[in-house]
């Protein structure tokens, strides 16, 4: 059940809003593990965490492509920056191809953040900010300013070709970029934003299709994918297993 921890969400400052999605918290209250299956979002996480079995560490997650079993610990406290992919190139300055469905810890000490940073969520978020703000040192590429504002403001609804007209960018070279700085091709990333824009309606009882799938048969065969389930067993949630960070109610 989503009572057995606390979420909490914070929106960016408009400066980097282009960059970041969100911070938001997590922490486990039910007073043992918990059980998750965590699903697809389109987001690149860094996470800072500890538990009562494991000591502070910070860690970079890739883009998921299916669903995740993952452990709650008793006592974890996580806080986490969510970012949008451009911030890959213009922030975080790596490739993540290789954290396909992966993660890696990063040095202690990354951004110069400590465990007493756990301490008070909103100092945390300004603290992140700041750090950010000073990693924009470029103008991003307007041909890519405008393909990811397509992508995220239509959640992945635009096909390839659609997005290669209003972008002036030749759907070769999108994909040659997304699998080279992503690890997965623009209309698979498109997939996972039309089942995460979906997965609200799913939770609320709308077992049909209203981001663009094809069909029902097509809206069934990617939340299957995507979920490892049927939307109707999707929407029975049985013990609050499945969840989608972004959809979280904010407490």
């Amino acid at each position: 059940m989503e009572s057995d921890f606390i979420f909490k969400h914070i929106k960016p400052d408009k400066s980097i809003d282009e960059f970041v999605e969100g911070f938001w918290m997590l922490r486990n209250i039910c007073g043992g593990e918990k059980p998750l299956v965590v699903l697809p979002d389109g987001r690149i996480d860094l996470f800072f965490s500890r538990s009562d079995t494991e000591p502070f560490h910070i860690t970079l997650s890739g883009l998921e492509t299916c669903p995740e079993e993952a452990i709650l610990a008793s006592g974890t406290v996580m806080f986490a920056i969510s970012f949008k992919l451009p911030a890959i190139e213009y922030i975080i300055g790596i490739s993540i191809a290789n954290l396909l469905d992966s993660a890696t810890y990063l040095p202690p000490g990354f951004w110069d953040f400590h465990e007493e940073d756990l301490r008070d969520f909103e100092l945390f978020c300004n603290k992140a900010t700041e750090q950010i703000q000073s990693l924009l040192t470029k103008d991003s590429d307007p041909r890519k300013q405008k393909l990811f504002e397509l992508i995220y403001s239509s959640n992945g609804a635009l096909s390839v070709q659609e997005l290669s007209a209003k972008s002036f960018w030749s759907s070769r070279q999108m994909n040659r970029y997304f699998n080279h700085q992503f690890g997965l091709s623009l209309k698979a990333y498109c997939n996972i934003l039309r089942f995460r824009a979906s997965f609200p309606d799913i939770k609320e009882g709308k077992l049909f299709p209203r981001e663009s799938f094809a069909d029902q048969s097509h809206f069934i065969k990617e939340v299957k994918r995507l979920s490892g389930v049927s939307p109707k067993e999707l929407n029975r949630n049985q013990n609050g297993r499945f969840i989608q960070f972004s959809s979280l109610p904010s407490k």
